[in-house]
């Protein structure tokens, strides 16, 4: 019997672009970043096969490579400008980086982790992005020296409102994270109303590993 033959990767991608499409990505600046990034460039080679699959897939540090339909609802959800300055706690892999970076003027990166700094940083010269600042750090704290910014993004669960990071935002600026304890927290949306007060919209429910205080002294 004659195996099938397997998909090509521009099948796949088109596949996936069509699936974030039909659940509700439909920012179109937002779906040819996701389109024009390479995420078999930040998938291990353990799960090369899955690397456009709609799915979270683990990286080094136990930490995962976010699902691209989270990745596109919670780009799409800063409503980024093309001048705009984000900050980006928990760089992983550098996929969500990636992708920020093709819709801002800047992308501000902390990640606690140094190995996973290290490889995002070697991807980051591989597509030849010269807008993105990377910072070995505890991302709970932010980077008050590069405050206020236009947009922040989370890729980690903040157990409680972020107010460390939320000190760090432009009067009328937009901050996306997951909150909460358990294994299934709150996307959320805080948008300020330019008198130091937030507008807070849930947009779903998420699995995102924690944000956990200081560095990882150990990787």
């Amino acid at each position: 019997m004659v195996k099938p033959e397997k998909d090509s990767p521009e099948t796949r991608l088109a596949r996936l672009i069509l699936g974030l499409r039909s659940q509700g990505v439909s920012d179109a600046g937002v779906l040819n970043a996701i389109e024009s990034t390479p995420r078999d460039l930040f998938t291990p080679d353990l799960f090369q096969e899955r690397a456009w699959e709609d799915s979270a897939l683990p990286i080094a540090c136990g930490q995962t490579i976010s699902q691209p339909f989270i990745v596109g609802l919670m780009t799409q959800a800063l409503g980024l400008e093309k001048r705009d300055r984000v900050l980006e706690i928990g760089t992983g892999s550098g996929y969500q980086t990636t992708v920020l970076s093709k819709l801002a003027r800047l992308v501000y990166t902390v990640e606690r982790y140094r190995t996973l700094m290290g490889e995002a940083e070697a991807r980051f010269k591989t597509l030849g992005l010269t807008n993105v600042i990377t910072r070995f750090g505890d991302g709970g704290l932010g980077w008050p020296e590069q405050a206020p910014f236009d947009r922040i993004l989370v890729t980690a669960a903040a157990p409680d409102e972020p107010k460390a990071l939320l000190s760090q935002l432009k009067p009328t600026g937009v901050l996306v994270a997951p909150i909460g304890k358990g294994p299934v927290q709150s996307l959320k949306r805080y948008t300020g109303d330019g008198k130091g007060g937030f507008t807070i919209e849930v947009l779903t429910d998420v699995r995102f590993v924690p944000l956990l205080d200081g560095v990882a002294r150990e990787l």
